[in-house]
């Protein structure tokens, strides 16, 4: 095995591809408290003003579908992203899965938390779908019980 050619710290940022880059922007600041920015590139002051969501110590950049900035993924689509998002530990999932049938967004899974495994080990999720159909994860990490006890064993 050869050596790496750069070892990986943190995720400093991802791009969403939407079909409508406001409409996107709203349900994240509204939902799940995410700060909106506009920017513009500094190799490029002259360009087109880009939004991105602020959360924590990364962000979303957001690109309007037809209209993404380059270079870009291959097949860069609406809909076709996965994100889990870590929330506060003391958030009540069960006020976040109320809020989000409240609001008209569908919970999925039965409407209820479930236990997975994340980066860090157990955690309770609740899924929905953005505007775009992306699959959205709200989670809490396990702060008692086993890794048996979340699988199940």
């Amino acid at each position: 095995m050869s050596k790496p050619l750069a070892i990986v710290k943190s995720l400093d940022h991802l791009v969403l591809t939407c079909a409508n880059t406001t409409r996107t922007a709203q349900w994240y600041t509204e939902h799940l408290g995410m700060k909106l920015e506009t920017f513009t590139p500094a190799s490029d002051p002259l360009a087109t003003p880009r939004m991105a969501l602020k959360y924590g110590s990364q962000k979303i950049n957001l690109h309007q579908k037809g209209a993404e900035f380059e270079p870009k993924a291959t097949t860069a689509l609406p809909g076709t992203a996965d994100l889990c998002f870590l929330v506060e530990q003391d958030t009540n999932l069960d006020e976040v899965i109320q809020g989000f049938q409240d609001r008209g967004i569908t919970v999925l899974e039965g409407g209820k938390t479930v236990a997975r495994t994340g980066a860090q080990g157990p955690i309770q999720s609740v899924y929905v779908r953005d505007p775009d159909g992306n699959l959205i994860d709200t989670l809490t990490e396990e702060v008692s019980g086993s890794w048996e006890d979340t699988l199940g064993l």
